[in-house]
């Protein structure tokens, strides 16, 4: 009787603990899922200075500032569009396209810019000059408009060709071909051109002048500035809208890129007649181009080795302030602690990222200011891999660096 009672009662606690065995832990939220207990507060693009940063953050959290013009047309180019009219968001678009010329993408490119313009020094015509700059700044035009064309109409991003490991090891030989000209391993006629040149040469001088114009405005494509999205914004809204003129704005922003340099060609006509001076000055143009061959270079063979093998996980592609947790477990982490969010969006092609962490995320005044977010830089290097795709796509983000302040729902 007594083992009877006892194996009842044996039976009785392991019913028990079957019954009241602990439910399955629930399947962790998704980024999604996370990121939709967040407003978009604001998003910025391209290198910003201290005081344009500071702006930015200002403007994020509510505090109204009166930008300059053409910081109105590239916080809401629309309604700049809306409020002001064609005319003066033209020449809007047209400053901006000129200030693109001194973004890092395109300042290194000024050694292989004056070689290729340069060739009118030896004609001593300003009207030489002046035509080889104009068809140097057309193929930047063309090509850049293009560009914007692929991003309105096709869905890319603006420096898709600059993550394209072959595309970058192609740029470091065309800069290894004009060093070692530069350097008279062999000829190649830009600097040395004669007085009588056959129709052939002459064709063949003004295609290349249009074809490093066009290689320029491809480099370029790897700054990203806030007037570049902003004419690509105001682009595709009014394509949506009928406005099919509207495609042309990426051609005119291109354009105002191309603006200085005819009339550097027409300037360099003016200098002194090529001599040993021209010797030194064209080794000096072949050290620049070299190093700029070496850069391109070794950024092609990084991005092919990092599609080669790959690094697994989602970690990889989120680098958050730890460097431990990834992307949804850093929104939680801010959901939880009712803290907002800095996004920096950024990748390793990236000119104005890399200019960015040396210069304004490094100053000591922008790192007090960020102390109240949860910074997350995500590395979008590999922009077309699961998920850094899904969450590009997810904030709209057209090219890099792109910067998103969240701020969690109350």
């Amino acid at each position: 009787m007594k083992k009877l009672i006892l194996f009842s009662l044996l039976l009785a606690a392991a019913l028990t603990v079957s019954v009241q065995a602990p439910a399955q832990t629930p399947p962790e939220s998704s980024w999604q899922e996370v990121v939709a207990q967040f407003t978009v507060a604001r998003t910025g693009t391209g290198y910003m200075n201290d005081s344009d940063f500071t702006d930015f953050l200002d403007r994020a959290e509510g505090k109204h500032e009166r930008p300059g013009f053409l910081k109105r047309f590239a916080a809401r180019p629309i309604k700049f569009f809306e409020h002001w009219g064609l005319w003066r968001t033209l020449a809007a678009i047209l400053l901006g396209g000129l200030a693109l010329n001194l973004t890092p993408c395109v300042l290194p490119m000024i050694p292989v810019n004056l070689a290729i313009i340069g060739a009118g020094v030896q004609s001593e015509s300003r009207r030489k000059g002046f035509a080889l700059g104009s068809a140097y700044g057309l193929g930047i035009t063309v090509v850049y408009g293009l560009l914007g064309l692929a991003v309105v109409l096709g869905g890319a991003r603006f420096g898709d060709l600059n993550a394209n490991p072959w595309f970058n090891i192609g740029v470091a030989v065309v800069f290894l071909a004009l060093a070692l000209a530069m350097f008279n391993v062999f000829h190649i006629d830009l600097t040395k051109l004669h007085q009588h040149l056959s129709r052939r040469q002459v064709e063949e001088e003004y295609l290349a002048a249009f074809g490093i114009g066009g290689l320029s405005a491809l480099l370029a494509g790897a700054c990203v500035a806030p007037v570049v999205i902003a004419v690509l914004v105001l682009s595709g809204n009014l394509y949506t809208k009928g406005v099919h003129a509207g495609l042309a704005l990426p051609f005119v922003l291109g354009l105002g890129m191309a603006l200085p340099w005819p009339f550097a060609g027409a300037g360099l006509s003016f200098l002194p007649k090529p001599g040993a001076w021209m010797e030194w000055v064209k080794r000096g143009f072949g050290v620049l181009i070299l190093l700029l061959a070496f850069y391109y270079g070794q950024l092609g063979v990084r991005l092919l080795m990092s599609r080669i093998m790959p690094p697994g996980g989602e970690e990889h592609l989120v680098v958050c302030e730890n460097k431990n947790t990834c992307f949804r477990d850093a929104l939680s982490e801010a959901q939880a602690a009712g803290q907002p969010v800095f996004i920096d969006f950024w990748a390793d092609w990236c000119k104005n990222c890399h200019a960015m962490d040396k210069t304004t995320f490094a100053d000591p005044k922008i790192k007090a200011r960020l102390a109240r977010y949860k910074v997350i830089k995500f590395d979008a290097t590999n922009y077309k891999v699961s998920p850094a795709k899904e969450i590009l796509d997810h904030f709209g983000i057209m090219g890099l660096p792109t910067y998103v302040v969240l701020e969690p729902v109350k």
